[in-house]
């Protein structure tokens, strides 16, 4: 109790109580921001139509996905055996038909290629996922079934395959695929031995 009944004084503090207030973006980090998104809206108005050559080949999902078997193309056409290689199979195989060494077979100059189409339909139909020999070097790996693609696109990419790079040889036609489709085989082929029967 203070002496002679003075008020007591205000303690004093060291520093002022802290207080909470909204602090505003730097002007500098906001035009930034501003501007960036000012650029963004105006390159996709000036965009126009996503037709343009540089941004693919302007095939669409639908063209991509496979069509049932036997299913005619849709334009009546002949169908393009090179766009459906490089879809399904130069991933693995290459555009340039090389394969990858010690991975993936080469195309380009296999005898397997060069050898009959019945052979061929047969591989493409079922897969394989055992050791094949191509061009002197062993093999060994999946290759997947392309039973989902018609007899037409099978044909095409095999006709593709047969006349693209170095390869010159005949055309494969729907039919081929159509008489190997019958088999009723449901394994991929685990060695070149069963290909190799398959031409007997």
């Amino acid at each position: 109790m203070p002496e002679n009944n003075q008020p007591a004084r205000a303690q004093k503090r060291e520093s002022v109580d802290p207080e909470e207030r909204i602090r505003p973006m730097p002007l500098l980090p906001a035009i930034i921001a501003v501007g960036m998104v000012l650029f963004g809206v105006i390159y996709i108005a000036m965009s126009g139509p996503y037709s343009r050559p540089w941004m693919g080949d302007e095939r669409t999902l639908a063209d991509l996905q496979a069509k049932p078997a036997g299913a005619a193309d849709a334009g009546g056409g002949a169908v393009d055996g090179a766009a459906i290689f490089a879809a399904n199979c130069a991933s693995c195989h290459q555009a340039t038909g090389a394969g990858l060494p010690g991975v993936f077979p080469p195309l380009d100059g296999s005898e397997w290629v060069h050898g009959s189409p019945k052979v061929l339909a047969n591989i493409v139909l079922h897969g394989i996922n055992g050791e094949i020999n191509v061009k002197g070097a062993s093999y060994k790996g999946l290759m997947p079934s392309f039973q989902q693609l018609s007899d037409a696109e099978l044909a095409g990419v095999l006709t593709h395959i047969r006349s693209s790079w170095s390869n010159k040889n005949d055309a494969v036609g729907p039919d081929v695929i159509a008489e190997a489709r019958k088999s009723d085989r449901t394994t991929p082929f685990e060695s070149e031995a069963e290909l190799k029967a398959l031409d007997h």
